[in-house]
């Protein structure tokens, strides 16, 4: 299947700058699925998900005056879908639980996805982080979020009991967040990077 940028025409992206609602039509056709996907991996609520969608589309034809038909087209609808995840990470900032359930869903995204949308030093800053993890809670993360496995079968594997599993992991997400935040030196830079970063470890 092609990738969804290799779809946009220069003619496409004048077309809907100049207000052509059937560009505009087949541009959300192209794109909507793959942003839907994208944010569900990460938020897991589709209410939440389909909202970002139509906001991003929305603002897409609101500031469609503003497109440049010969720059990166992803590049420029991505940013918009970037701003309004950052909204949603603000709105749930001191939902202490939820941010770690978020966090754990970025990680399993960045583990998985293969599409390559961040510079390389970004993604270097996160397999960084994985590698100064202490080496069993390095590898109870690989098994659990690399490799899929249950606490149950981590916890057979490694002779250990699955609240074990479960601290450590926990232990190990939480030691990427701050390993990041603190290179970064901002919450908003590391949401995008997890949130858009596609380098499998």
């Amino acid at each position: 299947m092609p990738h969804p940028s290799s779809q946009i025409t220069p003619d496409l992206l004048r077309m809907l700058r100049d207000g052509d609602a059937t560009a505009f039509g087949r541009i959300y056709n192209i794109f909507a699925p793959v942003l839907y996907q994208r944010l569900l991996r990460l938020l897991k609520d589709t209410d939440t998900v389909e909202e970002i969608l139509q906001d991003t589309f929305l603002k897409l034809w609101e500031k469609r005056a503003q497109i440049d038909p010969e720059q990166a087209f992803t590049t420029y609808l991505y940013r918009i879908a970037d701003h309004l995840a950052i909204d949603v990470f603000r709105r749930i900032s001191r939902d202490k639980v939820l941010q770690q359930e978020l966090w754990a869903s970025t990680l399993s995204f960045y583990l998985h996805t293969e599409e390559t949308f961040l510079a390389k030093e970004q993604r270097q800053l996160i397999s960084m982080a994985i590698e100064q993890l202490p080496p069993k809670r390095k590898q109870i993360l690989i098994l659990c979020k690399l490799e899929d496995k249950s606490y149950q079968e981590v916890a057979q594997l490694m002779g250990i009991s699955v609240s074990t599993v479960s601290n450590q992991l926990v232990k190990a997400i939480k030691e990427i967040k701050n390993y990041v935040l603190l290179s970064t030196g901002g919450e908003q830079v590391i949401i995008l990077s997890l949130l858009f970063s596609s380098y499998i470890y």
